[in-house]
Formats: structure tokens, sequence, C-alpha cells
């Protein structure tokens, strides 16, 4: 850790992983007032490790919900990985085993830090650097959550499921200034307003389903300006 590239990792990473901390807290939180035992957050956090789909995993385990429904839901929220896996510079990481790992904790803001001009230059070690430390802080912000959920008789937790959306908003923000793409962007605002217009109960997962088969068509008419847009 005394490696001055370990602390430039740990600088660019640092704003990013202190947000977990109140978003696992968040998660944590719901998970215990969702019916569940504390011990399930850090378990969600570490075994699931899918952000987005960890809240909406909250409500699909609390209800019993089928497999299959379980199953569609994780498919089409997570397949926007098909597409991170276009620029993430998973080819720095040379071993299988870090490989693996590397591909299993590939999230939204890993992805973020490791395709910002900051980190061109960064070694397949640094880059798992970077995404253990986020995977950490997830279970153990999580794990703090659950515990205080446990601890502390509060009848409803409000507005907490919002700080995800405030993050991945700050993170559409600053990939934008840095990759400026109004298509893509565009396509993003049109799917989330058509979702939330035509089907407000599953926002999330008919948003992610249509923005998924935007990209694609986008990607069979023209490859390259997917794989630039990242």
């Amino acid at each position: 850790m005394h490696d001055p590239r370990n602390r430039e990792v740990l600088r660019l990473a640092a704003p990013v992983g202190l947000a977990f901390i109140p978003l696992g807290i968040a998660l944590g939180l719901l998970i215990t007032h969702a019916g569940l035992a504390w011990w399930w957050a850090p378990v969600f956090a570490a075994v699931l490790y899918a952000g987005s789909l960890e809240f909406l995993m909250v409500g699909l385990a609390a209800t019993a919900a089928p497999v299959a429904a379980v199953a569609l839901t994780t498919f089409v929220v997570n397949s926007r990985h098909v597409f991170y896996a276009l620029s993430f510079p998973l080819h720095r990481v040379r071993r299988p085993a870090a490989k693996l790992y590397s591909t299993y904790t590939l999230s939204d803001e890993a992805y973020a830090v490791a395709v910002s001009s900051e980190a061109r230059d960064w070694t397949g070690r640094q880059i798992l650097l970077m995404q253990l430390v986020f995977h950490l802080i997830w279970t153990v912000s999580s794990a703090a959550g659950g515990l205080l959920g446990a601890a502390l008789p509060i009848e409803r937790v409000r507005g907490l499921d919002f700080a995800l959306t405030a993050l991945f908003i700050v993170l559409a923000l600053d990939a934008f200034r840095q990759r400026p793409d109004r298509v893509t962007a565009a396509a993003a605002a049109g799917c989330a307003l058509g979702a939330w217009w035509l089907a407000p109960g599953q926002l999330l997962v008919c948003a992610f389903a249509a923005f998924t088969g935007v990209l694609l068509v986008r990607y069979a008419v023209r490859p390259e300006g997917v794989a630039d847009a990242g």
C-alpha cells in the first residue's frame, strides 16, 4: 500500500468508495425492514454485488418471488454488463483467477473509474485493487446498515432507496463529460421516461430492457459507435 501507484488508485477511487457507505447502509436498512435477518445484508452485498439489482432483490426475496421472475429480473437489469465488456480493460488482468474476480466485481462504479483518463495507464493489479476496495466497502457498509436496522425500531425508512439513483446520476454526468454522446444520453432518458409512463411499477426493469434493445440496434447498425460510447 506504500506504492505511490496504489495511493493514486485509492485517491481516484475514494470519492466513489465513500459514496458506497450511505448506499450500503441504505441497503442494510431496507433488508432488515423488509423482514429479513440483518445478516442477509452482507450476504447480498458480497455474493450478489450488483448494486441496483440488490435493491430489487430485497423485495423479491421478502415476497418469495418465483425463481423464473428472479432470473428474468437479473438478466434484464444486469444485461448492461455485456456492453461494459466492450471497453473495460480486462485484458490488463493476466492471471485467470484474477480475471475471474475482476469480471465478477465489474460494477457501474468500477467501470466508470477504470475507463477514466486518469486510469489509462493502470496495471491489472491496480484495477483489481480498486475493485477489491469497492467490494469490501460495499459489504462492510451493508453489514453496518443491517445491524443498525436490527437495533433501531424505525417503522419505515424513507428516501434511502433514492441514494442509489443519486449515485447513478452523478456517474452518468461524469461519464458524459468524459465521452459526450448525445444520442446515447437521449436514448437512456427516453427509455426511463417511457418506462415511468407505461410501467411505473416496473420502471427499472422495463427501462433497462428498452435501453438494451436500443444499444443492440445501434451496435448492429454501427458497432464502433457503441464501443466508443462505452
